[in-house]
């Protein structure tokens, strides 16, 4: 018989839940955003930066690889974001090549001299490793982005929805646009060593895709992204850990459960509403 308590015998398996807990609500309340500004390719790009940030920081000679990924992040993000501006039809075609372009740099430096091997790792990630110190860095970030979130989400979502409307309305559209992607950046790369290159984007999407299928309000468009992403992250925090599973992965795969069950519910509700409204006719 499975002990479904004995995970928590391990400072470890302690640690990473924590980390969870506070890694995927950010996911969560981001990617409704991220979704809503269709920033799916802005978001993509910048989990794959990740490994050109580190070869930025190795051919300055920067020890900390993770200062390195970050400034390498932000300055990315706010470049992106200004691409994004530009308004012409093939805005997602240039952040590909230019992330592309960008990854390949990255990769061929990183692996000069065969040694791609220690950072390999990152693809998948690894939040077993987590520290007490770095999960002090995503709680300070947590409360950032709440504060973010309560202070700035009505103006950010009104830029949104209309953008010419929210600048008449004296809003600092360019303003919130850079925080918002530098925000992003900050918990990408925050977080990327524990989540992985690979996946961190889908962890980004898919629980406010899952949302919006089954959302009627902005409200409900939050709360259901949210306990989405938190019940994604610990079910595959504890399926991985009695499968022998790498986290990310699994996680992932819960989360992609989730969109396919509410993309069929959506879809089954859309079908019965419309039978009802024929019959009406």
């Amino acid at each position: 018989m499975i002990d479904w308590t004995s995970w928590m015998d391990y400072g470890f398996m302690r640690a990473a839940f924590l980390a969870v807990l506070i890694i995927t609500p950010l996911f969560g309340l981001l990617g409704t955003m991220i979704v809503n500004k269709k920033m799916a390719y802005f978001s993509d790009a910048l989990g794959h930066s990740a490994l050109t940030g580190i070869a930025v920081g190795i051919v300055f000679g920067i020890s900390d690889t993770s200062l390195s990924m970050v400034v390498f992040a932000v300055v990315f993000a706010l470049l992106l974001n200004q691409i994004g501006r530009t308004n012409t039809a093939s805005t997602d075609t240039v952040i590909s090549v230019f992330s592309s372009c960008s990854v390949a740099i990255g990769l061929a430096i990183l692996s000069k001299g065969g040694n791609f091997s220690k950072y390999a790792g990152l693809l998948v990630g690894d939040i077993l490793s987590i520290t007490g110190r770095e999960i002090g860095y995503l709680a300070v970030i947590f409360f950032v982005t709440v504060i973010f979130w309560l202070f700035g989400f009505n103006a950010l979502n009104a830029a949104c929805i209309h953008r010419t409307l929210a600048k008449s309305n004296r809003i600092p559209v360019a303003l919130l646009d850079n925080l918002f992607a530098v925000l992003v950046a900050l918990i990408v790369m925050l977080s990327i060593k524990w989540v992985g290159i690979l996946i961190i984007n889908a962890l980004l999407i898919l629980p406010a895709a899952s949302s919006r299928n089954l959302s009627d309000n902005m409200r409900e468009y939050h709360l259901f992204s949210v306990l989405f992403s938190v019940f994604a992250g610990i079910v595959g925090l504890l399926v991985s850990y009695y499968t022998n599973v790498a986290t990310g992965p699994m996680i992932v795969i819960i989360a992609s459960v989730i969109y396919f069950a509410t993309f069929w519910y959506h879809h089954k509700q859309t079908r019965v509403s419309g039978k009802a409204s024929g019959n009406q006719e």
